[in-house]
């Protein structure tokens, strides 16, 4: 016999209860890049997943109030990083509101389709965006890989309860 849970601790579905229960749940870090009007544009996402292999594709969540909306919204390309525990300053620096996130000290270059590519991370993949879907307050890109590099340094970035934080044994 399973124990029950404590019923005097359900709460009903609300924006806390998902925040609080998704706290629990480790989840590698990414970076997501494009091209904007006005210069290059990215985010820290944790909602990355693997959809397909054939063809490869992937997806991811934004939400529709982020600075990033607009340009992901109008582009047909993005870039995908995987960073490593060394760069949790990285993903800092993407996830924080009015950031300069493409100043130094972050190193990046043009890639293919002519997005973002950031230097150093553990894995990156430029990907053709094939679809939006409406998700509640977020879309849920779609997105078929084009080309990636997957040979970058380190062990994996985690985030945690509310931090960033490497992978241990």
């Amino acid at each position: 016999m399973t124990a029950s849970p404590d019923l005097e601790t359900v709460q009903l579905a609300s924006p806390d209860l998902l925040r609080s229960v998704f706290r629990r749940h480790a989840a590698g870090v990414a970076v997501i890049t494009a091209r904007g009007g006005s210069g290059p544009v990215g985010f820290t996402a944790t909602s990355l997943t693997s959809v397909s292999a054939e063809p490869p594709m992937l997806s991811f969540g934004i939400g529709t109030g982020a600075s990033s909306w607009p340009a992901v919204a109008d582009t047909d390309h993005i870039a995908v990083h995987l960073l490593g525990e060394h760069q949790s300053e990285l993903a800092a620096t993407f996830a924080r509101s009015g950031a300069d996130r493409f100043g130094a000290p972050t190193r990046w270059h043009e890639g293919p389709e002519g997005v973002p590519v950031l230097a150093g991370v553990r894995a990156w993949l430029a990907c053709r965006i094939v679809a939006r879907v409406p998700a509640g307050d977020h879309r849920i890109v779609l997105a078929q890989v084009l080309a990636g590099d997957a040979t970058g340094p380190g062990r994996p970035l985690l985030y945690h309860q509310g931090g960033f934080h490497g992978l241990r044994d």
